[in-house]
């Protein structure tokens, strides 16, 4: 496989470990980037972006990060919390009164962002197109009833976090999400990072190549619940998805939709500088603070965690619509069937981002000046990061002088 980009000296251990995903573990198209001190220390790319039309994975190709979108969501709140336009702690009927059915009044944009307003799922079948249109999802949520008594507990709201928190920004904003984003943080960091991608940009995006379970992998609680309980969240939140669930990733209308959870499309250049300014104290290269000091801090503080996350069935940490380093090697079905990397994302403690499904991956850590990326389009099993990013991860900790990660964070 052909790979391209560059490497400063000192991160040698990145490239190497790029390199062995595509010799070792099967990687067919990917990117990663790091950034320390906002200065560009790796960025590669390499292999095949559509391996049936052979065509390569450039310098400018992205493709869809999943859940890493989460994080670009939740960015977004915080740039309006940091600018006195949302109060996080504040009931979100305050903004969006029709939320409050059904016992919902006392739900908080903290919650929504932390996995607790309880509203992982929708109950009723969602209609095909249900997830490209903004107003029926919202609509749809505003009048679902809890599935436990909101910030009681958390499950993982895989597809609704992006209308539920979404909304949030589209209120608080008076601007979509994908607007917004584009417009406060994609343009003026200069990143090639869409929520709602433009039809011109089409031809740069790598498919998505999904990882098909075998019979005999399937016996994690997650695989189980989807498996045997049709009513469960896990079920619900992989078969109840309209048209999103047979192939809306690589379609058009899936890369044109604005879904904050699941379909923002970027690169590993995007992804670490969207979490440039977080590694290093809000400021931006070009001067002045995406988010303030006070923000900053509360982004990265774990704000819900729980041994059994009533989506993904595994333990789960979660800061305010961030991960937190989640050790599950010990902990996970997943691992024993899979290896130790699967259902973990082990990052320093002081370190805050989103995985996305199949394995990619963006986060900041500023206590080490990191920021991070890494996409890719072959998936990989799991619920959380798979051997190719978490090597990536591990060897750039290792760069930085980092020495073990036994505890279950990475320290010097």
């Amino acid at each position: 496989m052909t790979i391209q980009g560059t490497c400063e000296k000192g991160f040698e251990r990145v490239a190497d470990a790029f390199r062995k995903n595509f010799s070792d573990h099967g990687e067919v198209g990917a990117s990663v980037c790091l950034m320390v001190g906002g200065e560009t220390v790796v960025d590669m790319w390499g292999g095949l972006a559509d391996p049936k039309a052979g065509k390569p994975w450039k310098s400018d190709t992205v493709s869809i990060v999943y859940s890493c979108t989460k994080g670009a969501t939740a960015l977004c709140t915080h740039i309006l919390a940091s600018r006195g336009k949302l109060d996080i702690d504040a009931p979100a009927i305050e903004l969006w009164p029709e939320f409050g059915r059904h016992g919902k009044g006392r739900v908080t944009t903290r919650m929504m962002l932390d996995h607790s307003s309880a509203v992982p799922v929708l109950r009723a079948p969602i209609k095909d197109t249900g997830p490209y249109e903004w107003d029926y999802m919202t609509d749809r949520l505003a009048n679902e009833e809890p599935f436990w008594e909101p910030g009681a507990r958390n499950g993982y709201h895989a597809m609704m976090f992006g209308w539920t928190v979404g909304e949030m920004v589209r209120r608080a904003s008076g601007r979509s999400l994908g607007t917004f984003f584009r417009e406060e943080v994609a343009r003026p960091l200069g990143l090639d990072f869409w929520i709602g991608l433009p039809e011109e940009i089409e031809p740069r995006v790598a498919p998505m190549i999904p990882y098909i379970y075998k019979s005999n992998e399937a016996r994690t609680p997650f695989m189980i619940d989807v498996a045997t309980k049709p009513q469960s969240i896990p079920s619900l939140f992989l078969f109840n998805a309209g048209a999103w669930r047979t192939g809306g990733a690589n379609s058009r209308a899936g890369h044109a939709a604005e879904i904050g959870a699941a379909n923002g499309i970027t690169n590993a250049r995007g992804l670490a500088g969207m979490y440039a300014p977080l590694a290093n104290g809000g400021s931006m290269a070009g001067g002045g603070n995406l988010v303030d000091a006070r923000t900053l801090v509360r982004m990265a503080e774990v704000s819900m965690a729980t041994h059994d996350d009533a989506t993904l069935r595994i333990p789960t940490r979660f800061a305010l619509g961030f991960m937190k380093s989640m050790d599950n090697r010990r902990r996970s079905v997943g691992a024993e069937i899979f290896g130790p990397d699967i259902d973990s994302v082990i990052l320093g403690s002081a370190a805050f981002g989103h995985v996305g499904a199949g394995g990619s991956l963006g986060f900041a850590d500023p206590a080490a000046g990191l920021s991070f990326g890494y996409t890719m389009n072959r998936m990989g099993p799991g619920l959380l990061m798979n051997e190719r990013g978490q090597s990536l991860v591990d060897a750039a900790y290792r760069s930085l002088g980092y020495g073990n990660k036994d505890g279950g964070v990475w320290v010097k």
